[in-house]
């Protein structure tokens, strides 16, 4: 039979009763807690029209700031997302403006490791391939801070003592997400620094004709040595400074203190991981040559040809790229956070005092 039209209000008048026993439950253990959830369910109830049910009231006054606390939660979700996407922003803008940057250092120490493969030294050209860079490092540092900090806002839940673990894990997750884009992306940068290339796409479309997937992929074991160790020990090393500093001086960072602990963590994770990222290089400029045939064979046959001293070959270049790197990637990333990732939301205690207001 069809429903009468008091069954609406009779379930209207019960879910208030409802929420003022739940109200009295909840104050019991913590009133604070209890006001808050019966606030929530009042406005939710509240705001539903009597004569109808799951129709919204908008047409009162009340109506409107009520069903605010209501929509409260599908705010909190929706910000998720917000913070995903403003994190991936943020991380994209702050990759590209460090590469810009610093490109032409970066060309120098590519030059000086890839040595005898391209002859002597040239001093020309130093932003050659510099935009097709940032077609590769845009999306790989967003997919990089993307999971970067999720992760690490998960394992710091987990293990609040053991933060540096969470930083640890984060930072290696993030590595190899990030590497599907990061490594293929190298191989077209350095490729156009040797003067291999002279375009971008030239050099992408050849790899990939000549040299297939494996050849875009080259030299992803020895990248992977370089730079999963570089982003665990930079990234532990920064997000440890900079909490430590936080805490003792009980405030946040300004910009220049975060550009002094981000280029330290970048001096130091620079020195102890060029041996590796000499090694990537020679793998990755070989092209079809294929001189060396694995990260082993490549420490072996450098070592054995130019001494112990090729291991670091291009260090002070490179410790000095990746510390002026880390002061202007921590500075444009802390920044560039308060630009696009959204801030904490209104807590139910803020939305009370509106509602009160109105």
């Amino acid at each position: 039979r069809t429903p009468s039209r008091r069954s609406p209000i009779r379930n209207f008048v019960a879910n208030i009763w409802q929420g003022v026993v739940n109200r009295r439950e909840h104050a019991k253990t913590d009133p604070a807690k209890g006001r808050k959830k019966v606030l929530q369910f009042a406005a939710i109830s509240a705001s539903i029209d009597p004569m109808s049910t799951g129709r919204a009231n908008l047409n009162t006054p009340s109506g409107n700031s009520k069903i605010m606390v209501a929509s409260a939660a599908e705010k909190t979700d929706s910000s998720t997302s917000y913070h995903l996407l403003g994190n991936m922003l943020a991380g994209g803008v702050a990759g590209c403006g460090v590469e810009s940057v610093l490109f032409p250092l970066d060309t120098i120490k590519t030059r000086l490791q890839a040595g005898s493969s391209m002859g002597a030294m040239q001093w020309t050209g130093l932003y050659k391939g510099l935009y097709g860079n940032m077609m590769g490092a845009f999306p790989a540092s967003a997919v990089f801070f993307g999971v970067y900090e999720p992760v690490k806002n998960a394992l710091e839940r987990k293990m609040p003592d053991y933060t540096f673990l969470a930083h640890f894990g984060a930072a290696a997750t993030a590595n190899l997400a990030a590497s599907i884009v990061r490594v293929p992306s190298e191989v077209v940068k350095q490729r156009l620094q040797t003067n291999q290339f002279n375009s971008a796409f030239q050099a992408f479309s050849s790899i990939a004709r000549k040299e297939g997937p494996r050849g875009l992929y080259a030299g992803y074991g020895a990248f992977m040595l370089r730079d999963l160790p570089f982003d665990i020990v930079e990234f532990v090393a920064y997000e440890q400074m900079k909490t430590a500093y936080t805490r003792g001086q009980g405030r946040d960072l300004n910009p220049t203190e975060v550009a002094v602990i981000g280029g330290g963590a970048g001096v130091l994770t620079g020195v102890l991981t060029t041996p590796f990222d000499v090694i990537k290089t020679k793998l990755m400029v070989q092209g079809t040559t294929k001189q060396y045939s694995g990260v082993v064979d490549c420490a072996v046959k450098l070592v054995k040809a130019e001494g112990p001293r090729a291991l670091f070959s291009g260090v002070g270049a490179r410790v000095t790229w990746i510390g002026l790197g880390g002061c202007i990637f921590f500075s444009t990333l802390e920044a560039a956070k308060k630009v696009f990732v959204p801030q904490e939301s209104e807590g139910m205690e803020a939305v009370e005092n509106k509602t009160k207001k109105k």
